[in-house]
């Protein structure tokens, strides 16, 4: 049962690894990373492939948004991004600023659709609860919500609470303001006979993204939280990127999209 599509189950094909070829600059790759989302988005509209499930560690990335691009202070954000060693991007698809690197894991879901705009909505909710429960399944205590200060804030951002929540409790050494962790950011793209729905897990080194965040925050004139920057591994010491991308692949098997 596939909760997306109100109980029916679509087959999806899963594909493994970013889709692009070795060469080019970084910054030409990592454009190509982003973009061949919409070229599979584009190939299940036009019937050329059925329902597609992608997932890849993509390379250190600063995903940019459309509204982004038209901040004075977007020049200075790209150069603050490549001084972290992030290659800039502008995306299709999302809010704001994110961030992402070899800890991060990219979910592509593709799936076609005659009115694909329907449901648009729920999609957000059902897939906000269910990779909540995939991370839930590997001991992080994972809830769906924006946080105060979050990086790209979404209505259906999975964020991680620690032991004691509430109390104080340091994580990793940090006590963070609100005492959430952004872990899992969901964007979504909509065309004639389509949809996209992309995700962003952050399993493991949180760092080097709450650095890039906060230097590309501040040239934005953005608001924005470092504390609420986290990892899924800030929670659960020693999670995997391999770890969280079984228990994903269990999840849609389970409601029979994967076999």
């Amino acid at each position: 049962m596939a909760e997306w599509n109100d109980g029916e189950s679509v087959q999806l094909g899963l594909v493994r690894g970013s889709g692009v070829p070795d060469g080019g600059s970084g910054a030409e790759r990592a454009a190509a990373e982003l973009a061949h989302a919409t070229e599979l988005l584009d190939e299940v509209k036009r019937g050329v492939r059925g329902a597609t499930l992608r997932l890849y560690r993509p390379r250190p990335t600063l995903a940019f948004g459309q509204r982004d691009t038209r901040l004075a202070g977007f020049d200075a954000a790209r150069d603050a991004a490549r001084a972290h060693g992030f290659e800039p991007v502008v995306r299709k698809a999302g809010g704001r600023a994110a961030a992402y690197h070899e800890g991060t894991l990219i979910v592509d879901h593709i799936e076609p659709a005659r009115e694909a705009m329907v449901g648009h909505r729920h999609r957000f909710e059902v897939f906000g609860a269910l990779y909540a429960g995939v991370l839930q399944a590997l001991g992080v205590d994972a809830r769906v919500g924006e946080i105060p200060g979050e990086y790209c804030p979404g209505e259906y951002s999975v964020h991680g609470v620690p032991v004691g929540f509430g109390t104080g409790t340091a994580v990793s050494g940090r006590t963070t303001a609100a005492g959430r962790l952004k872990l899992v950011g969901t964007a979504q793209r909509v065309v004639a006979g389509a949809w996209l729905f992309s995700s962003v897990f952050v399993v493991s080194d949180a760092e080097p993204v709450r650095a890039v965040l906060t230097d590309v925050y501040r040239a934005l004139a953005l608001p924005f939280d470092p504390a609420t920057a986290g990892a899924a591994d800030d929670l659960v010491p020693g999670l995997t990127v391999d770890a969280v991308e079984t228990a994903l692949l269990a999840m849609y098997r389970e409601r029979g999209a994967v076999a």
